[in-house]
């Protein structure tokens, strides 16, 4: 059961991206407004989406560096995917540096879950 939750899970945080991308303009918040805000977003977004592919993708049963590298390339190529698909939103544009920080979250993601695994600071449930 635990499988299907993640892989729905997963399919719908998908989903919710090419949602997003599918806007002509995303509204960005005022108020804490950083130089590089979107490229923070863009990190942020996958580094959820590589937890997601890793919940996912875990049900295989490879070995913990298999299955990182497995999370980096899937949010990897779907970054890419949506930068590609943004360059046919009107109002939007496809940006290399935009699928660099979405590659940049997913290796964060995964840089995080190995040092908590190796500490055990949280694994009932992961």
């Amino acid at each position: 059961m635990t499988k299907y939750f993640d892989l729905s899970a997963l399919l719908l945080y998908c989903l919710f991206i090419y949602w997003l991308s599918d806007q002509q303009s995303l509204p960005a918040p005022t108020w804490w407004c950083l130089e590089f805000q979107d490229k923070i977003n863009h990190a942020g977004a996958y580094f959820i989406m590589a937890t997601f592919a890793w919940r996912s993708i875990r049900h295989i049963g490879t070995s913990p560096i298999v299955l990182a590298l497995i999370s980096i390339l899937f949010c990897s190529l779907y970054g890419a995917s949506d930068e590609w698909h943004q360059s046919f939103v009107e109002g939007r544009s496809s940006d290399v540096m935009d699928w660099l920080a979405d590659t940049s979250g997913a290796v964060m993601a995964m840089v995080c879950l190995y040092f908590f695994q190796r500490r055990n600071i949280f694994t009932v449930g992961i």
